[in-house]
């Protein structure tokens, strides 16, 4: 699964799945650019580890619910490493409350982000994708998606938004080589699940056949996959890597 030459880019790579992602793809040839919003710190750490271990990286800060920064992060990433082949959508929020105590404020900043996001990144990249001998638009979506879940119905309408995204995106991009996948993780061991009590991570965990959370390389693995040339006949897809939790 090599990607020499291909220009990657990761959103919300300055920690959590996203770093991982970031730094698998680098360890495997790829020039990333790791986007920020406001973890600059972290997300020099992520470049200095790239870059320690042989691969190439650049740090780029974008709030990407705003067109405007996200078409400045455009322009950098062009103007340091050229055209973009794989855009890897990773970045998104939560604010979680039962629906009968969710504001207006609160679904539409879960929205702007993780779909509003997902379009401004899209945009920004997708003629060098779609003009891109080996073009992949990934998608991060999650199990929630799927199954929905107790409080967030704003994040979990997010991420099954992506299926619909992902098909139509694979369907446009088809004739040109490109393709459009979607990564559908369960529940992944990092920062954001400690903060959840134990009681509840014990609940979610009967419910997983495997008997584990995901590690990050659990997913990092099939992002690297669906990037590289071995996956180039697969598009259209929803991978659910969520340890055999039904949906």
């Amino acid at each position: 699964m090599n990607l020499d030459g291909q220009t990657c880019v990761v959103t919300g790579s300055s920690r959590g799945i996203g770093r991982g992602i970031a730094k698998d793809l680098a360890a495997h040839g790829g020039d990333v650019v790791v986007n920020y919003r406001s973890s600059e710190n972290e997300a020099g750490a992520v470049v200095e580890d790239i870059e320690d271990d042989g691969g190439t990286a650049m740090a780029a800060q974008a709030d990407i619910s705003e067109q405007d920064d996200v078409e400045s992060m455009a322009a950098a990433v062009h103007d340091t490493f050229g055209s973009v082949d794989v855009l890897v959508n990773n970045a998104g929020i939560t604010i979680d409350k039962k629906f009968e105590n969710m504001t207006r404020e609160d679904w539409e900043t879960v929205i702007d982000v993780n779909l509003g996001g997902v379009f401004n990144c899209t945009n920004a990249f997708y003629d060098d994708i779609e003009q891109s001998d080996t073009g992949r638009l990934i998608n991060i979506s999650s199990v929630v998606g799927q199954q929905g879940n107790y409080g967030q119905a704003n994040y979990a309408t997010t991420k099954s938004g992506l299926f619909g995204f992902t098909r139509t995106l694979a369907l446009e991009l088809a004739d040109t080589g490109s393709t459009a996948n979607c990564i559908a993780p369960g529940f992944v061991a990092t920062d954001m699940l400690e903060e959840v009590p134990e009681r509840v991570q014990e609940k979610i965990l009967r419910e997983i056949p495997l008997n584990r959370f995901a590690t990050v390389e659990d997913i990092s693995g099939i992002v690297r996959f669906v990037a590289s040339e071995e996956s180039s006949y697969m598009t259209g897809q929803v991978l659910g890597v969520n340890g055999g939790m039904e949906w």
